[in-house]
């Protein structure tokens, strides 16, 4: 615990009040490695860099995930506010971050425009809508990269494993409940 709470006294110094809620480690990173200063607070944009341009911080585990996710309640505001601020995604694997790409919002537009006319057709919020790493990575300029490689066909097939696992652990306990409900409905 000494080494997590000088992490966050870090992450405080950075505008994050809590590593372990909203990605606060993995924006804590990226703020470090890409020279950036974090905005406090949920609302409004996540970071600055030197010269006053805003970003959009995203974050994808492409052990778990190859898309990144980006707000439960995407209207015509969110939108409006994500074109008007540049935006950096990073690639983790796991814990480690291994890329970065940085994106104006010219080429997230194709994105900003399906989304509003989505919600302009529904006039409901749109829930968590996505941006694949592949097209970050097509059209992101790369600004962070460790010295390792990225195996994207070594990601795909732990997220394959994890999915069967899940499915697995699922008709588990759907049978352990069978089960149960056998046993009792005996006695």
């Amino acid at each position: 615990m000494p080494a997590v709470r000088e992490f966050q006294i870090l992450a405080r110094e950075h505008g994050i009040d809590d590593i372990f809620q909203d990605n606060g480690g993995k924006i804590l990173q990226m703020l470090l490695a890409l020279n950036l200063q974090g905005i406090p607070g949920r609302e409004g944009n996540d970071a600055v860099d030197a010269l006053g341009r805003e970003y959009e911080l995203k974050s994808v585990n492409i052990w778990l995930t190859a898309s990144f996710s980006t707000n439960h309640h995407i209207n015509i505001p969110i939108i409006n506010k994500y074109r008007e601020v540049c935006w950096t995604f990073a690639v983790y694997e796991g814990i480690e971050m291994r890329r970065a790409y940085f994106m104006t919002p010219d080429k997230l537009e194709p994105y900003f425009a399906a989304w509003e006319a989505k919600w302009s057709s529904s006039r409901k919020d749109i829930n968590n809508p996505k941006i694949p790493l592949g097209f970050v990575m097509q059209k992101g300029e790369l600004v962070y990269a460790d010295q390792k490689e990225l195996d994207l066909v070594a990601a795909s097939g732990i997220r394959r494993d994890k999915a069967k696992a899940a499915s697995d652990r699922r008709a588990a306990k759907a049978k352990a409940q069978a089960d149960l409900i056998e046993s009792l409905q005996e006695e």
